[in-house]
C-alpha cells in the first residue's frame, strides 16, 4: 500500500506578497498556523526573536493583504518581528532556514537584503521617526504610496519616538501607525505609557461611544463631512462626550484596541486607515509568543531565545562544565557589592535578565532600577542620583550605549560623576549582526575627558574591574564580550586594580603582544606559535586599562622591541591601537606597531565569532601570518631612531 502524497502548504507557494492577497479569506488561519510551525521549527534550532514573531502573524498577514509592498511601505521598529514579514515577501526555504547563520536571512530587517525591507533597524524607538520622514518625502514628490509603522508599546517609552509624535501632524497628514500592544519590551514594560496602555486597552467605553457617534453622524446623507465637523469640534471643545486619546491630543484618529488576532478585524481596520484624510493610529492588542506554550508563560526568556526543543520549549543544554556567561558573573558581583553597601544601585534599560541584573532585582529590590527602552533617561538619571552621593551601576550593551552619547559626555563626564558602564556584548555579536556588534565603543569613549575605560582578560578579572570602577572619583566604562568567559575562579575578596597599569603575562624582546580583554588568550596562543616556528622572544601584555594608557610600560618595552603587535576586538579606527600608536608618536618613537582588530565596515551577521574573524583574516592562523611578515620586514629593513 502507497503511502498517500504529501499535501502542499499554502506557505510553500508564498513567494510574495501578491500570493497572499491570491488566497481565500478562509485560508488565512490556515496560513497562521504554517507560519508559525515555521518560526518555531526554525527558531528551535537557530535560536532567534521566536516570542515577538509568534505575536504579529496575523498583523503581518493583514498588512501584506491591505497594502502593496515594495510600493507601500512598512517599517517595523526594532525589526525583530519581521520573520513573518520575510516569510511573505519571497524569503523561506533554504535562506530563511540559515536564519542568523553565515549565508542565511539577518535577524532584522536590512535594505540590502529585500527590496520589501524599506528601512532596516535593530534598535528600538526608530521607527515612527523613520516613516515620518517617508512620509513627508512622499508628500514632498507627491507620489499616492502609503506609510506603514509597526511600533511595540514598549517603542513608546524611547524619547525618540515622542519626538516623532510630536512632528506627525506638522509634517503629515497620511501616515498609519501601528501600536503592537502585548505589554512586554524584553522585560515587562514599566512606568506611565505601560500603565496608560492598559487602562484604554481593558476599558471599552471610549471606542464603544467614539464609534458609535461616529456611526449616527455617517448615517446622515454628507455624513462623512458631518463627521469630520464632530471630530474637530470634539477636540475643540475638550472631549465633551467621552475623554479623548492621547494620540489624539497628539493629532492622530486613534482605532481600537484590535484584536491583533482576529483577522477580519485587523483588515477592516486596515482598510479604513488606508482611506483617512489624517493620521490614523490602529491600536493592536496581540499575545507574545502565541503559538508555543513555553513562550507564552515565559515571555522574557522566549524574547530573543537560544535554541530550545520546539515542543515543550526547554533550552538545550550547555556542555557540563561551561563557565559561566559573563552577564551572570556581573549580576552576582554586583548584587554582593549592593548587599553590602545600600549605595550601590543598580540601572537596566528593560534588559534585567540580558545584562544580569535580574539577580539584584530578586535579591536586593530596593536598589534596582528598570526605567524601560531609555538609554538617554537611564544615564541622566544615574548622573543625578550620583550627585547625591550614591554609586549607581549602568548596565547598557555597547550597541546601545550609543544612544546615550550626549549624557556620557554632557552629563556625567563633563562634571567627573562617579557612575559605572558595565558594556556588555563589547565585540561581536555574530548572530544579530551590525545593529548589535559592540565594536564601536572604544572609539567613542577614550576621547572624553574624565572617563577611565578596562576590559577584563577574565571573570575574576571583571570582578576586581567592577570594584575598582565602583571607588574611582569619576566614570569608569568596563567593557566585555557577550558568552561566557574562559573559566577563571573569582576569589573571595576582589582586589582594587591601579588605574592605568597593565599586565606582564608573558617577557620578550622582540616582539611584544599588547592584547585587550578577549583576545588575551590569542595573544598568548599566538606568542606560543611564534616561539615554537620561529624561535621569536615575544612578550605578552594584558593591556587591561584603554584610558589611562600604562604608557611607562608601553614606552619601556617600545625602546628595545622591534614590533609592537596590538590584539582587539574592536574596529580599527579610533581604537586601542590607535591608542597605542598615538602614545608612541607622542613620545617621538618610531617603533613599528602591527594592529589587528575589525576594518572599517559594518560586519554583517554570522554563525559564530569563528566564522566571522576567518572571513575578514582575522583567525589565528591568518593573524600569525601578518605578525610573521611584519616582523620580518621589519627586520630587513634599516632600524630608524626610537
Amino acid at each position: 500500500m502507497s503511502s498517500s502524497p504529501t499535501v502542499p502548504t499554502l506557505l510553500s507557494h508564498i513567494a510574495g506578497p501578491a500570493d497572499v492577497k491570491a488566497l481565500s479569506a478562509e485560508q488565512l488561519p490556515q496560513l497562521a498556523q504554517e507560519i508559525r510551525a515555521e518560526l518555531i521549527a526554525v527558531t528551535a534550532k537557530n535560536g532567534g526573536h521566536i516570542g515577538p514573531n509568534l505575536g504579529v502573524v496575523e498583523l503581518t498577514i493583514a498588512l501584506h493583504r491591505v497594502f502593496e509592498t515594495p510600493t507601500d511601505q512598512f517599517v517595523f521598529d526594532v525589526a525583530h518581528q519581521g520573520y513573518v514579514h520575510k516569510l511573505l515577501t519571497g524569503r523561506q526555504g533554504e535562506f530563511f532556514h540559515q536564519l542568523r547563520k553565515s549565508g542565511g536571512a539577518s535577524g532584522f530587517l536590512s535594505r540590502a537584503e529585500s527590496p520589501h525591507d524599506a528601512f532596516g533597524a535593530g534598535h528600538a524607538g526608530t521607527a515612527l521617526s523613520a516613516a515620518l520622514g517617508m512620509a513627508t518625502a512622499r508628500d514632498l514628490r507627491g507620489s499616492p504610496e502609503h506609510v506603514v509603522a509597526v511600533c511595540g508599546d514598549a517603542a513608546f517609552t524611547c524619547g525618540i519616538t515622542l519626538e516623532a509624535l510630536n512632528n506627525v501632524v506638522s509634517s503629515t497628514q497620511r501616515l498609519i501607525v501601528i501600536l503592537n500592544d502585548n505589554e512586554w519590551a524584553i522585560a515587562k514594560n514599566v512606568g506611565a505609557i505601560s500603565s496608560y496602555l492598559n487602562v484604554i486597552s481593558t476599558n471599552p467605553t471610549y471606542n464603544k461611544l467614539h464609534h458609535d457617534v461616529e456611526a449616527f453622524f455617517k448615517s446622515f446623507p454628507a455624513g462623512a463631512e458631518m463627521n469630520r465637523v464632530y471630530t474637530k469640534w470634539k477636540r475643540e471643545t475638550k472631549d465633551f462626550f467621552v475623554e479623548s486619546s492621547l494620540f489624539e491630543k497628539f493629532g492622530l484618529r486613534y482605532l481600537g484596541p484590535v484584536d491583533g488576532h482576529d483577522l477580519d478585524a485587523l483588515i477592516k481596520n486596515l482598510e479604513f486607515a488606508k482611506h483617512c484624510d489624517v493620521p490614523v493610529l490602529i491600536h493592536v492588542l496581540t499575545k507574545k509568543g502565541k503559538g508555543l506554550d513555553a513562550a507564552i508563560e515565559y515571555p522574557e526568556k522566549f524574547h530573543g531565545a537560544a535554541p530550545y526543543h520546539p515542543v515543550t520549549g526547554q533550552s538545550v543544554p550547555t556542555a557540563v562544565g561551561t563557565p559561566l556567561n559573563y552577564q551572570d558573573v556581573f549580576g552576582a558581583a554586583l548584587t554582593r557589592f549592593a548587599q553590602a553597601d545600600p549605595k550601590i544601585l543598580g540601572i537596566t534599560g528593560a534588559m534585567p535578565s540580558g545584562t544580569g541584573l535580574s539577580r539584584l532585582a530578586e535579591e536586593v529590590p530596593a536598589q534596582f532600577f528598570d526605567v524601560g527602552i531609555a538609554e538617554e533617561h537611564a544615564v541622566l538619571f544615574a548622573a543625578g542620583l550620583a550627585t547625591k552621593g550614591f554609586r549607581p551601576v549602568c548596565a547598557i550593551y555597547s550597541t546601545f550605549l550609543q544612544r546615550a552619547y550626549d549624557q556620557v559626555i554632557h552629563d556625567v563626564c563633563l562634571q567627573n560623576l562617579p557612575v559605572t558602564f558595565c558594556l556588555d556584548r563589547a565585540g561581536l555579536s555574530p548572530n544579530d549582526g551590525p545593529t548589535h556588534h559592540g565594536l564601536f565603543d572604544l572609539a567613542y569613549l577614550r576621547c572624553v575627558p574624565n572617563a577611565t575605560v578596562m576590559q577584563p582578560k577574565d571573570e575574576d578579572e571583571f570582578v576586581d574591574m567592577l570594584h575598582t570602577a565602583l571607588h574611582l572619583p569619576g566614570p569608569g566604562f568596563i567593557r566585555y564580550p557577550r558568552g561566557a568567559g574562559p573559566g577563571a575562579t573569582i576569589k573571595a575578596t576582589p582586589a582594587q586594580l591601579t588605574i592605568g597599569q597593565a599586565e606582564i603575562l608573558r617577557e620578550g624582546t622582540q616582539l611584544i603582544i599588547w592584547a585587550l580583554g578577549s583576545m588575551v588568550p590569542d595573544a598568548l596562543q599566538l606568542a606560543d606559535q611564534l616561539a615554537h616556528d620561529e624561535g621569536w622572544s615575544v612578550g605578552v601584555v594584558n593591556a587591561r586599562f584603554i584610558k589611562p594608557l600604562d604608557r611607562t610600560l608601553l614606552l619601556k618595552q617600545a625602546a628595545t622591541a622591534s614590533l609592537i603587535v596590538t590584539m582587539e576586538d574592536h574596529v580599527l579606527a579610533g581604537g586601542f591601537g590607535s591608542a597605542v600608536l598615538e602614545a608612541l608618536q607622542e613620545a617621538d618613537y618610531l617603533t613599528p606597531v602591527e594592529r589587528i582588530g575589525w576594518p572599517d565596515k559594518f560586519v554583517e551577521h554570522g554563525s559564530n565569532v569563528a566564522i566571522l574573524r576567518a572571513a575578514y583574516n582575522l583567525a589565528p592562523a591568518d593573524i600569525a601570518r601578518r605578525v610573521k611578515d611584519r616582523y620580518r620586514r621589519v627586520q630587513v629593513s634599516a632600524s630608524g631612531p626610537r
